[in-house]
């Protein structure tokens, strides 16, 4: 069967990443934003700008705006509604209610701290997690079409839950936003030596404090309640004698990343199963899907 078009709602750096990586890979790719100028250069990319919208409608709007994401447009009544946003429970929330199965919840890993659509990258998604969510009520059909979208733009796909996926960004991405906020903010208080004298480490560690504080604010106080256990079990770490929480940072940082190639059926359980294991869905193959999972010993 014919791969379904794809359209994309808000054409800034994640949705006009993705319209430009789905157009060079010769997918047809419909897109909308409010931004004239955005607009413009989704088209001059080879997208087609319209409000009539169908196949996989792939909202790339921020977290405030999902829910009226799709207010003004006409959407054809079998398309697959997904997203991209850095939080699900609440997106979920917002959109399972109206279209059900036919939502599938989506997280890219990936971005930088720019954003808008001079921050369009086609290469933005390769290599990078694509988490997607199957809920007990998550249509599988419609799963794997969102699923085969991430390949298409050389992401590997991790299966979760909102929650499960809720949990796990906190303490990988949530709380680094705050602990580089906090890090630039306390370097500021120290004076401009200190600054004059930050180097590749004090970069590394504050680069993403960069970002638009409108995003993060609404990202972290979207997930409010796992960012807040996260930041506890970093407080908690921070009080352990220092040679003891240096070597014990420092042995997650360098663990053993081999991989094991497995293959499982398209089945719901099986694919959270493999998520659970760390792992990930690298290609469709008929009834299985392919993919990895860290290897054992």
């Amino acid at each position: 069967m014919p791969a379904p078009p794809v359209a994309v709602v808000g054409l800034g750096q994640l949705g006009g990443s993705l319209a430009a990586a789905l157009v060079a890979g010769g997918r047809q790719v419909a897109g909308w934003d409010v931004d004239p100028a955005a607009r413009a250069a989704a088209a001059a990319r080879g997208v087609s700008i319209t409000r009539e919208l169908g196949g996989v409608v792939v909202l790339a709007v921020p977290l405030p705006a999902m829910a009226g994401a799709l207010e003004g447009l006409t959407v054809d009544p079998d398309a697959t509604i997904t997203d991209l946003g850095s939080v699900k429970a609440p997106v979920l929330g917002a959109l399972g209610a109206t279209y059900g199965g036919r939502f599938v919840g989506g997280h890219p890993m990936c971005g930088t701290e720019r954003s808008g659509h001079g921050a369009t990258d086609p290469a933005l998604f390769a290599g990078a997690r694509w988490a997607l969510c199957l809920e007990p009520g998550t249509e599988l059909p419609r799963w794997l079409r969102v699923a085969e979208v991430a390949l298409a733009v050389g992401a590997e796909v991790v299966p979760v839950t909102a929650a499960e996926h809720d949990d796990a960004v906190a303490a990988v991405s949530h709380v680094s936003h705050l602990l580089a906020a906090a890090l630039a903010a306390a370097a500021g208080e120290a004076g401009p030596t200190a600054l004059a004298l930050a180097a590749g480490s004090f970069r590394d560690g504050t680069r993403v404090a960069g970002s638009d504080p409108a995003f993060v604010t609404a990202m972290v106080e979207g997930n409010a309640g796992p960012t807040a256990a996260a930041l506890d079990r970093v407080r908690a770490q921070l009080g352990r004698p220092w040679p003891e929480l240096v070597a014990a940072g420092h042995a997650v940082a360098t663990r053993p990343v081999a991989r094991e190639t497995v293959r499982v059926p398209v089945d719901r359980a099986a694919l959270l199963a493999l998520g659970r294991q760390g792992g990930a869905v690298t290609r469709r193959l008929a009834a299985f899907v392919e993919g990895w999972v860290p290897a054992r010993g």
